[in-house]
């Protein structure tokens, strides 16, 4: 690798910096996305089962806004559950936004380095290309310098693939996660909203 950093020169480093950057926010975006920590699995039916038991106390609520990001959606509902059921559905969709904006975190940047990568690596292309033209002179082709612009030309080009390619895939699979997070969610906290308002049987 170190090399490859030393034939290719100056073009390379801001692939290298994108691929860390990349690589970082893949590993955060995994650990973070995780569905037993964003929407566990048995946290509405132990909800209903607190509501009926003890009601919306305000030790539960903060409870449950400490424990997931879907306990936050849950929590902001059950803070207006004496309120009309559209108060309270207001106020879970105003919660949904904001972990909506949480937990897309980060993915705009990685759907950025996607997009940039493959021109980051055209750039270092036209670098290396100038680098092949400006070693021809009068007295022939200087070796050292051609191989240099072609060295420049394909390292770049396949390193900002290498690079898009994964982040392309992961940043498609981060947003999937992130739309069937949300939908799972909206459909819980449905529920329990209708529920509350003796329109469900919990």
């Amino acid at each position: 690798m170190l090399a490859i950093i030393q034939a290719v020169g100056w073009p390379i480093w801001p692939l290298l910096l994108a691929s860390v950057i990349a690589l970082a926010l893949i590993v955060e975006r995994s650990f973070a996305l995780r569905r037993s920590k964003v929407v566990p699995a048995d946290l509405l039916g132990m909800v209903l089962t607190d509501l009926r038991l003890h009601g919306a106390s305000p030790q539960m609520i903060e409870r449950l806004t400490k424990h997931s990001p879907f306990g936050r959606v849950l929590a902001a509902g059950l803070r207006n559950v004496n309120s009309s059921r559209e108060v309270m559905k207001e106020s879970i969709e105003d919660s949904g936004r904001a972990v909506l904006h949480e937990l897309e975190r980060f993915l705009t940047t990685l759907g950025t380095i996607a997009t940039i990568s493959p021109l980051l690596g055209l750039f270092g292309t036209i670098v290396g290309m100038i680098e092949i033209f400006a070693s021809q002179g009068v007295t022939g082709a200087n070796p050292q310098q051609l191989s240099q612009g072609i060295a420049i030309a394909l390292y770049t080009t396949g390193l900002g693939l290498i690079i898009a390619i994964p982040a392309t895939i992961f940043w498609r699979h981060f947003r999937g996660l992130v739309d069937s997070f949300v939908i799972d969610m909206e459909q819980q906290a449905i529920e329990l909203v209708e529920v509350v308002h003796g329109e469900r049987q919990g």
